[in-house]
């Protein structure tokens, strides 16, 4: 059986919960026509490039699929009829990679650079000593 990476986009006014419902419903399709899913990530909800059906945001989800292609086309067949998908990308693969998406390891870089963001100074940055102030409130001259 072949390898899949699937992901697709459903809109953004339906709740995270009917999200992975699809999901469930579409892991469903793949089981019954013979394949299996391995690993499903939900990437959230995220902002579209451009707008699609009047939608500025969209839920993102990946499927990991090993199945034939009979059954592939049958989920693609399902997911143009359902409105709640907006888009949809199917592309087959040598191997699933192993551990989290480029996605997902994305945000959480981003989350390790955002956490000294606001508050703290790296230690490693030398730090100007500061001036004393008068009763004014202005720095000594």
């Amino acid at each position: 059986m072949a390898l899949y990476e699937h992901v697709f986009l459903a809109r953004q006014d339906i709740s995270q919960q009917q999200v992975d419902a699809l999901v469930e419903q579409y892991k469903g399709i793949i089981e019954t026509n013979g394949g299996s899913v391995g690993r499903i990530e939900s990437w959230g909800l995220r902002a579209l490039t451009y707008r699609i059906n009047k939608n500025r945001k969209a839920y993102y989800s990946l499927l990991n699929i090993t199945a034939p292609a009979a059954a592939v086309a049958e989920l693609e067949r399902q997911q143009r009829i359902n409105e709640d998908v907006l888009r949809f990308m199917t592309i087959r693969v040598d191997e699933h990679e192993e551990g989290q998406s480029a996605m997902l390891a994305r945000r959480d870089d981003r989350r390790d650079r955002d956490d000294n963001k606001f508050g703290g100074r790296d230690d490693d940055r030398p730090r100007r000593p500061r001036r004393p102030r008068d009763e004014a409130g202005e720095g000594a001259e």
